[in-house]
This record gives C-alpha cells, sequence and structure tokens, in this order.
C-alpha cells in the first residue's frame, strides 16, 4: 500500500477527536448495561471420592477399553456441571469417571457418553496440541493438597495429549512434560480415555492422603464444558482452590526416584558460499532428575540440548523499548513455576522489572551461548516452596565462560497466600557483576464476601551492580477477577538504575498506574451468550509524576451461542517523546507530545469450526500521522491428521518525516502421524529485516519418554519474492532414551 492510499484511506476512516467528556459518558453508558444476565450460583460443593487401592497385578490395561476387573470396584464420580454455556446446570451428557490406583500410578477410566456420537470432534491428535479444538477430557491434580499449584493432564477424543504446570492459581505452562499414557477408543454411544499417571512422574507429600482433584470435560461439538467442582466461569483454567479431592491415597512405592535421560546428537550445519561452509559434529548429554524427597526433585543437567525448541515468534518494534520474547525451551520451562515472582504484578504482559527471565541464560543479545553445565533444585520441603538454579556457559566470542545462579524460596500462609524470596546472582554478557534481591507477598481469599475471589500481591527488589549502582523496584496490585462486576488495579515504581541482569527492565525510572473496571452477562435461551463492556486506563509518570504515557481502552464484546466473537475498542494514546527515535526504515519520531484516538474491530470465529479464522484492525492515526494495523491468521483443521495456520500482520504508517510499510508473514503447520509422531513446520518472513526462517521438527516419542527427534532449519535474506539468499541450513538428529529407578 502506498503512503498516498494510505492518507486518503486514513482521511476517510478517521475517527473524530474523543474529550474527557465523551470519554467518560461513553464508558457509563457501556459498563452500566446489565439486564437480562443470568445469575451465577454460590459455588460448588466440597466434592470427593475415594480411590480404590490394588495389586499392581491387577492394573488396568491402558487400551481404551474399560472392560478390566479392576474398574468394578473404582471410586466413582459421575456428575458434572457445566462451566458454560448455563452455569451450574448439569451436563447434558453424561460423564462417569473411575479412579483407581496401585503402588506404582494413579489411574482414572472415563466414559464420555454421547447422544450423537458421529458429531464428536477428533481433532488435535499431537502431543502438546490445541486440545480445546476437539472433545476432550482434562484432568486437575494437586499432590500436596496446596490449593494453589498442581498438575494438567488433557486427552482429546483422537488420543491427542497435553500436560503442563499449574502455578499460583493464576498460569498454566503447557511447555512441561512427563512421562505417563492414555489411550481412548471411540464406541457406539460416546468415547472411552484410559490414563495411568505414575507417580514418579509428579511431585506429592507421602504424609498426604488426600489430593486435590478435579475432572472437566469438552463437549465441542455442543460447545459446553464441564467441570465436576471447579464449574464458576470466575475461575481460571489454573485455578485449584475450589477443586475437589481424591483420599485413601497412600502406600506408595516411589522407587529410587531416579531418571536418567541421555541422548546423542549429530549436526551437520551448512554456511552459504563464501563463509564457513559445512562442518559435521556431535555431541553428548543429558539430565539426570533425582527426587531427594517425592515433592523435591533434584536435576543436574550436561550439554543442555535446545535444538528442538520453535521458532521466537517474529516481532518488528515501532516503540521506544526493547521487546520481549517469551521463553520457548523446554528445560527452563520444566519448573517456572518454582520461579514465578510478584504475582500479578507481573502477569498480562506487564514484563518491566522482573527479577529474573529464564531467557537470559544461554542467550546473549539473541545469540546462544551453550550451557556446559548445571543443576536444579524445583519442589517443596518442610512447607517451603523452593527453586534453585545454577548454570555454567560457555565462552563462545559473545561473553566469557559465565555462572549464573537464582534462587527463590516460598512459604504458605493463611489459607490461600503465600510470602516468598528471591535472589538472582549474575551477568549473562559478564559487563557487571550484579545481584538482584527481592521478596513478595501473594494474597489470595476465594470467598470474598461470601463467594468472591479477592487477589492482593505486593513486592519489592533491589539491584546491585559495581556499574549502574543501586537502586529498586516495587509495586502492589489487587485483581477482583468476579461476575457481573470485576477489575484490578496495579502500581509499579522501577528505579531510574535498576538492573536485574537475570531479569527483564526495559524501562526505567517511572510509576505506572494501571486500572480496569468490566461487566459480564451472560444469558440463557438467546443467540448471544454473554457480553461484556469494560473500561481500562494505564499511566506513565517519571519519578517526577510527570505524565510520560498514557493509554485507555473503552471495549464492548460479544459472543454468539455458536462461540463466535467480535470486539469493538475506541482506544486512546499519548506519548511524551522526550528525544528523537526511528521507526523501521529510519523513520524519525521527533520531541514532544503526541495524542491520539483509535477505533480497532476484531472478529474471531469458533475453535468448533474447520477453518477458524481471527481478523483484527486498527486505524487511523499513528504519533502526528496516520496508521493503520491489521492482523489475520487462519487456522484449518480438516481433521486429525492436518493442522494449517497462516498469519499475516501488517502495519502502515505515514508520518509527515516518512513512511514505512510493515509486512511479517508466518506459517505453522503440523502433520500428526499418531499421538506420539508428528511433523511441525515453521515459516517466518518479514520486509524490515527481510530474515526468511524455516524450522521443520520431526518428534516420534516411540515408548513413553524415549524418543527420536530430527530437525532442519534454514535461514535465508528474502528481500522480494524473486529473491532467495540462503545463509544457514543445519540438520539435527537427535535419540533420548529415559531410565526410570
Amino acid at each position: 500500500m502506498t503512503a498516498e492510499l494510505l492518507l486518503t484511506v486514513c482521511s476517510v476512516l478517521r475517527p473524530p477527536r474523543l474529550n474527557a467528556s465523551v470519554v467518560f459518558a461513553l464508558a457509563s453508558l457501556l459498563i452500566a448495561q446489565t439486564s437480562y444476565a443470568q445469575n451465577l450460583p454460590s459455588g460448588p460443593a466440597n466434592n470427593s471420592v475415594g480411590a480404590q487401592r490394588i495389586d499392581t497385578s491387577a492394573a488396568p490395561m491402558i487400551d481404551g477399553d474399560l472392560s478390566d476387573p479392576a474398574w468394578a470396584n473404582a471410586g466413582v464420580v459421575d456428575q458434572l456441571y457445566q462451566r458454560s454455556p448455563n452455569v451450574g446446570d448439569p451436563a447434558t451428557e453424561r460423564t462417569v469417571v473411575r479412579v483407581l490406583y496401585d503402588e506404582d500410578s494413579l489411574y482414572f477410566g472415563i466414559y464420555a457418553y454421547d447422544e450423537n456420537p458421529d458429531d464428536i470432534l477428533v481433532r488435535a491428535m499431537s502431543r502438546d496440541g490445541n486440545m480445546f479444538a476437539a472433545d476432550n477430557i482434562f484432568i486437575k491434580l494437586d499432590p500436596g493438597l496446596t490449593r494453589r499449584n498442581g498438575y494438567s493432564f488433557q486427552v482429546s477424543a483422537s488420543g491427542g495429549r497435553r500436560d503442563g504446570l499449574l502455578q499460583n492459581n493464576s498460569d498454566a505452562l503447557y511447555e512441561w512434560n512427563t512421562i505417563w499414557d492414555a489411550q481412548v477408543q471411540i464406541v457406539e454411544d460416546g468415547w472411552i480415555a484410559e490414563i495411568a499417571i505414575p507417580f514418579r512422574s509428579v511431585s506429592y507429600d507421602p504424609n498426604q492422603s488426600e489430593w486435590g482433584f478435579d475432572i472437566g470435560r469438552t463437549i465441542r461439538h455442543k460447545l459446553e464444558t464441564v467441570l465436576w467442582s471447579g464449574y464458576l466461569p470466575t475461575l481460571g483454567g489454573a485455578d485449584l482452590t475450589r477443586a475437589g479431592t481424591i483420599t485413601g491415597v497412600g502406600e506408595i512405592a516411589r522407587g529410587l526416584g531416579l531418571d536418567v535421560q541421555v541422548y546423542a546428537t549429530g549436526r551437520l550445519r551448512h554456511i552459504a558460499p563464501g563463509d564457513e561452509g559445512t562442518d559435521l559434529s556431535g555431541t553428548a548429554g543429558g539430565n539426570i532428575y533425582y527426587k531427594i524427597t517425592p515433592a523435591l526433585t533434584g536435576t543436574l543437567t550436561y550439554n543442555t540440548d535446545f535444538s528442538d525448541s520453535p521458532l521466537d515468534a517474529r516481532q518488528v518494534n515501532t516503540t521506544r523499548f526493547s521487546l520481549f520474547f517469551d521463553e520457548t525451551r523446554d528445560f527452563f520451562l520444566q519448573d517456572a513455576a518454582a520461579f514465578e515472582f510478584g504475582g500479578w504484578n507481573f502477569l498480562n504482559n506487564s514484563n518491566n522489572a522482573r527479577p529474573f527471565f529464564s531467557r537470559n541464560i544461554g542467550l546473549v543479545s539473541g545469540v546462544p551461548v551453550s550451557i556446559i553445565g548445571g543443576g536444579k533444585l524445583s519442589g517443596e520441603h518442610a512447607g517451603f516452596g523452593i527453586g534453585a538454579l545454577s548454570v555454567v556457559t560457555a565462552d563462545q566470542g559473545t561473553a566469557p565462560e559465565q555462572v549464573l545462579s537464582v534462587a527463590r524460596i516460598t512459604r504458605p500462609i493463611f489459607s490461600e497466600s503465600s510470602i516468598g524470596i528471591i535472589a538472582t546472582n549474575g551477568d549473562p554478557t559478564g559487563e557487571s557483576e550484579n545481584t538482584v534481591l527481592g521478596a513478595d507477598f501473594q494474597y489470595r481469599d476465594s470467598d470474598f464476601l461470601g463467594d468472591k475471589v479477592l487477589q492482593a500481591d505486593l513486592f519489592y527488589e533491589r539491584s546491585f551492580s559495581n556499574v549502574f549502582g543501586d537502586d529498586d523496584s516495587y509495586g502492589v496490585a489487587f485483581n477482583f477477577p468476579n461476575e457481573p462486576w470485576g477489575g484490578r488495579m496495579r502500581f509499579k515504581e522501577v528505579g531510574e538504575n535498576f538492573r536485574p541482569a537475570l531479569g527483564f527492565a526495559n524501562r526505567r525510572g517511572i510509576r505506572v498506574y494501571e486500572g480496569r473496571i468490566f461487566n459480564r452477562n451472560r444469558f440463557r435461551d438467546s443467540f448471544i451468550r454473554q457480553t461484556t463492556y469494560s473500561a481500562e486506563g494505564d499511566i506513565i509518570t517519571g519519578l517526577d509524576n510527570r505524565r510520560q504515557s498514557w493509554f485507555g481502552d473503552l471495549r464492548f464484546e460479544v459472543e454468539s451461542n455458536n462461540n463466535d466473537r467480535v470486539f469493538l475498542n475506541v482506544r486512546n494514546y499519548f506519548e511524551r517523546v522526550p528525544e528523537i527515535f526511528t521507526l523501521p526504515r529510519d523513520v524519525p519520531v521527533g520531541v514532544g507530545d503526541y495524542n491520539w484516538t483509535n477505533a480497532a474491530l476484531r472478529f474471531q470465529t469458533s475453535g468448533a469450526r474447520i477453518l477458524q479464522f481471527t481478523v483484527e484492525g486498527e486505524c487511523c492515526r499513528f504519533y502526528n500521522g496516520d496508521g493503520i494495523e491489521v492482523d489475520a491468521s487462519f487456522n484449518w483443521q480438516p481433521n486429525r491428521y492436518f493442522g494449517f495456520r497462516p498469519r499475516y500482520e501488517g502495519n502502515y504508517i505515514s508520518l509527515p518525516t516518512g513512511s514505512v510499510d510493515i509486512h511479517i508473514a508466518s506459517l505453522d503447520s503440523l502433520v500428526n502421524f499418531t499421538p506420539d509422531m508428528q511433523l511441525a513446520v515453521e515459516v517466518q518472513w518479514d520486509n524490515i529485516s527481510q530474515d526468511f526462517s524455516f524450522s521443520g521438527r520431526f518428534l516420534w516419542e516411540y515408548s513413553p519418554g524415549n524418543e527420536l527427534f530430527i530437525g532442519l532449519g534454514q535461514t535465508a535474506i528474502v528481500p522480494n519474492i524473486s529473491r532467495f539468499e540462503p545463509q544457514t541450513s543445519l540438520l539435527s538428529i537427535r535419540l533420548g532414551r529415559t531410565f526410570q529407578f
């Protein structure tokens, strides 16, 4: 799109300027709509189910068939309740859950009845795929009965599996993997899932005979989600506060509690002619996991391998501040919950001033640095949550050999809250001596005012640097995630010289004030399932309390009974630019105050459709010029074997000082041969760097814990559609095996 055409479009579509009184009036009108909403029930009962203990010789075969005699005497759950669409109503389809255990494993047998078995959606067969695109069963386990941390296990009707860590009732980390087994079978009146979770695959308290437990089911073709206990929609997917319990768990044989994971990797790398040529290398490495106690795991790693990590999401920066990239490497994601700090202060993309960010280990300025070895401790002991990590990184030119360490200790207090401390030491660049110390208090009450949830988080941290000096950061946050009314408030201060070398801080010397209020209404017997009205404002000032940035957002969201959604936003921006900075293509933004208002529209179709798409656009101002943002993604998943997701992001900017069009294109594709064998393909390109990246990853887990991995990567410079200048080609083959003792 040319700059001239952009200016013409913007002149037609540009929304009118909104003054404060208009914005306030619109906000009042939106959030005042409360009619016809269904009232939420007061909450689930304290459900429990007894687990039947059996002899190991009587353990059921995991084959999707519940005819094994052991299931006849199992503990039974046979009533689930709707989380959506009609909160608290009995499920429209019957689900019978049976629970058994022997000294080695916990077993679940689930019979998911369905009056229309031909309508069951059997997609998402891949390991760690999108389970909610298909009919599925999900289990939450809290072995320590902490009511805040646990595990998630999901099985789709096609046999796909996904496992994850549930942390602090607020986040789920599905990058975590462990050894377990599940098989499914479609039958004439529904489908069956059999699941076996070895006790060695989770951390647990051997003196705790009651485990937190909840089970749910997504009846995708009916757009219905049902759970046994924690079915209130105000409880997030990672929330365990109102889960039920499994009783009678005991006499568990954990063996030595030792897992030895070994792997051998061969790599063939070719650099484009005129550079380094071709080289062949091979390495061996592995990890040793030892359960010091059933709830505390020690890990040793040597020659840590990251060859199976996906590509970073491509981003092009149009701000004055550095971007945040999520961690994608399994080794650091495995126990990420043990290092989580600050609660709501660092959720919802509020990453500035994080004391610890694992991506800084093994990466320096985006360049990979080998990890020679290291050790990790995670879990619980004597009532304390423990997370400790120390690694040695190699000298590879970008930085000298370094020892990088972090330690995190938490202690539960009251019924659902915790206090904790954190310490980090080391600078991945080797340019300074850096230490960060911090403490936090995370409060939660899920019975506030009888049946509401209230969170309050407080943190303080201080960095010590021989180069930049010492400085601190602190904050407080309140969250009220309820219906029909909810909201949050957050304050954070980041010192001018706060430098967490093992953390993330991209904006210093500021104070952040944030607030949001929303009203959500749910409807029965209507083509509308729910509506949400919200008003949000973020103000950033300097330490002198002078305003630097502002973001205000008014949103109206409506969801149809078919799970399609429409979002309409009115957004107001303010930026005080203290010195010139440049956008891509060296387009300068001058010193001054900028205020602009945009409208945004997003349309998202249901994930139950074979072709699901999301299209979002925002226009028409950007600083003192014009701008249009477009984001369109399509997800085509015709069956259990194939998934195809292209995405395009466009940003068209025209300022008095120049114009730039930004294009980012990506493609994610999956081929699922079996639930344990898949090929993942990623392709990315943007017109600013002109970098093209290709990643193909074949993974076959031929038996639980044992795998073959083949990775193919290619980078290139692609200035236009007719030129392809290859840079680096990489082939990796890894064979891994896990021995359990």
